[in-house]
């Protein structure tokens, strides 16, 4: 199995908290950011989901923070697909340092919405598998 996904980003100061730490909801800025790119470098950008009426939605994300950021740090946000049946699938996630040391670790579970009819897409992994150029991002 090849490596997961994987976006570099280097914690800001004005993400910050007033003890200097990463702001929590900065932790689910950084998870989002890696989907999308990882969406993008499948060939899955928001105009091609546009396109057939559907979208990413997340439904629910639990992190579990174990080692603080601060400003100037340089991590990887890694995105990996876990497929089962029907019509959610969930993202693992970590948030590592360049040492390696894991920040976070997020697990979100998500659907597709059919943008006219308002209900989750039946089976999102086929449509991703049609839909993208690098199936293998997606873990398919």
């Amino acid at each position: 199995m090849s490596e997961p996904f994987s976006v570099p980003v280097t914690v800001r100061g004005y993400e910050t908290d007033s003890l200097g730490h990463l702001n929590q909801s900065v932790y689910l800025q950084y998870a989002e950011h890696a989907r999308w790119a990882l969406l993008q470098a499948a060939g899955v950008g928001q105009a091609e989901l546009l396109a057939q009426e559907v979208a990413p939605v997340v439904l629910e994300t639990t992190i579990r923070y174990l080692r603080e950021l601060r400003a100037g740090e340089d991590v990887e946000v890694s995105c990996a697909f876990e497929w089962g049946e029907g019509k959610t699938f969930r993202v693992l996630q970590t948030i590592a340092k360049a040492d390696g040391t894991v920040s976070a670790e997020a697990v979100s579970v998500g659907g597709l919405l059919d943008l006219e009819k308002r209900r989750l897409v039946a089976q999102p992994r086929e449509f991703f598998e049609r839909l993208t150029t690098d199936p293998g991002l997606f873990g398919i």
